[in-house]
């Protein structure tokens, strides 16, 4: 017995040190191919891929924009609904047909009769029914517009015309804000001597009924008249809010975030990030510290460097925000600040938070007079949108109502849509950066190509129709051989509304202290995007005109 032990003991043992060195081995060499992989796989960089980017905007609660830079859509894009206008606006009630009946007959009651046969040459463009003929006129002729006061007519340049201004907003348009046009016409008298309108004048032609601008600090003798406005529209307050004494500094509860990572991104990041600082502001019922210093990305600048120092009023309605959001101008805020901490013993409380991963729930019951988010570790981590993901999007809602575009680019989205009578059809064309990469987009650049736009565009606009053009293609006559089948229209058409004798170039010159603003990639993209939502039919590249897909291979 114990000679069969002594025989079979060391076959057992070697059968476990087999089974040892085989597992083992299985171990070693499966812990070599995983440190391959880790060695060697590089995940891709959410900043460099506009796929990843897509995904990762598109996957967060909320999301209402893409990364493609050909279209900006802001508050008044992306409402579902009309937008109420606040307390004290102009009440939207536009005239109609039935309004314009309830006019005639208060006149009839008042005894103010049609005029009569006595002399059809000469039209009093003060009587009351020359205006009424007028209204009927343009609810007739411009149907996507809501008009919505008109002042009395004046006399033309002849006899019988007539010059009437008037304030509107386009139906499209789902903001409460107003425009105003104003244009000749030359009237006449139907059979029973009645008032009809013979023409109707271009937009803004009838200069006699333009309303005097408001003239701002402007004299012969200024070194800088040649460059300050002589005007300014006064339905735009661009003003900086201020605090005003100490007591409403130290009773106030503010939200500061210093500057991070976002500086000098791309408009479409930098709105995300903005609009996540302002929503956690109003979660935390506390004014927003705001720097209306913009970095421009270097994709939007003619120098293709980024540049600095451009204001927020010059892309984004200022007197909106202040009307729907507490804030308060950083320059103005730490001013207060130091002058606090300088005149009394007791300092202002300040909770300083270093790390966006403390969270706004964190915070709401906080009870220091300034909450300093600090934005110091290195990219991505010192992002603001980094404070929104995660758990926090549950609570706090990025307020996008509270972001429109500029009032200024929005008049010359209306210049523009007015000089075609509002009567215009509009294609996309993005070629650019992404014509170019025929990896991604391997159809792009033929499927957008001079002879391709005809082919496809005569199934689908009618000819002869004006067609807008809105495109990232730098070289104008790209489409010329559009011009043999439509009315062609390009931003550069219209490159007279920014020139140096612009109400455009005046009052922001005025805004940039007294120094010329650059009409910058960013707002034609802004002007571009606008007028294409006011177009009777729109064509767009990635749906119409070609099959690849907008963010690029396989990611339709």
């Amino acid at each position: 017995m114990k000679e069969l032990n002594s025989t079979t003991d060391p076959i057992g043992q070697n059968l476990i040190k087999v089974i040892s060195n085989v597992c083992f081995s299985v171990f070693v060499f499966s812990v070599l191919i995983i440190t391959v992989i880790a060695i060697t796989y590089q995940p891709p960089d959410p900043w460099e891929s506009s796929r990843a980017l897509t995904r990762f905007f598109t996957q967060v609660e909320n999301a209402t924009f893409k990364v493609d830079n050909s279209v900006l859509e802001t508050g008044e894009d992306v409402a579902s609904s009309p937008i109420e206008a606040p307390a004290g606006a102009f009440p939207l009630v536009p005239i109609t047909e039935a309004t314009i009946e309830k006019s005639e007959e208060k006149l009839s009651s008042e005894s103010l009769e049609k005029s009569g046969c006595e002399d059809v040459t000469l039209v009093n463009c003060s009587d009351p029914w020359v205006l009424i003929t007028i209204e009927r006129f343009n609810l007739k002729t411009f149907k996507s517009i809501a008009f919505l006061d008109y002042r009395t007519p004046v006399n033309g340049s002849k006899p019988n015309e007539c010059d009437v201004m008037w304030r509107f907003r386009n139906k499209k348009e789902r903001s409460w804000r107003k425009y105003r046009d104003f244009r000749r016409f030359k009237i006449g008298f139907t059979d029973d001597c009645s008032y009809k309108v013979v023409h109707a004048g271009r937009w803004h032609s009838g200069v006699n009924a333009r309303r005097l601008r408001i003239r701002v600090n402007s004299t012969r003798t200024s070194p800088k008249a040649r460059f300050a406005p002589p005007v300014r529209d006064e339905e735009i307050n661009d003003t900086i809010p201020v605090l005003g004494s100490d007591s409403a500094f130290k009773n106030g509860k503010y939200l500061y975030y210093s500057r991070g990572g976002d500086y000098c991104k791309g408009m479409n990041q930098y709105m995300w990030s903005f609009l996540c600082a302002l929503g956690e502001a109003q979660y935390l019922n506390r004014t927003f510290v705001m720097d209306l210093s913009v970095c421009l990305a270097s994709s939007h600048t003619r120098s293709h460097k980024d540049e600095e120092g451009k204001d927020f009023r010059f892309y984004f309605d200022f007197e909106h925000l202040k009307e729907t959001a507490s804030i308060v101008e950083e320059g103005d805020f730490l001013t207060d600040w130091r002058k606090w901490n300088k005149a009394h013993k007791k300092k202002i409380s300040v909770r300083k938070v270093k790390d966006y991963k403390v969270s706004p729930v964190q915070l709401l019951k906080d009870k220091s007079t300034i909450i300093w988010r600090q934005f110091d570790a290195p990219e991505p981590e010192n992002y603001w949108y980094r404070v929104c993901e995660g758990p926090s999007a549950k609570y706090v809602q990025r307020p996008w109502q509270a972001l429109w575009k500029s009032k200024r680019l929005m008049n010359i989205v209306t210049e523009i849509s007015g000089s075609m009578d509002w009567d215009f059809d509009a294609v996309h064309v993005v070629r650019g950066e992404k014509a170019q990469n025929k990896k991604l987009w391997p159809h792009l650049d033929a499927d957008t190509s001079p002879d391709s736009l005809v082919a496809k565009l005569q199934g689908i606009v009618t000819p002869w129709r004006n067609l807008y053009v809105a495109t990232n293609e730098p070289f104008y006559n790209y489409f010329d051989k559009l011009r043999s089948h439509y009315k062609v229209h390009l931003l550069d058409d219209y490159n007279y509304l920014w020139s140096n004798t612009s109400e455009w170039y005046n009052e922001t010159t005025q805004l940039n202290g007294g120094h010329p603003v650059e009409f910058d990639g960013y707002m034609r993209v802004e002007v571009d995007t606008e007028v294409l939502y006011r177009a009777k039919s729109r064509v767009e590249t990635f749906y119409n005109l070609t099959k690849d897909c907008k963010d690029g291979i396989n990611t339709c």
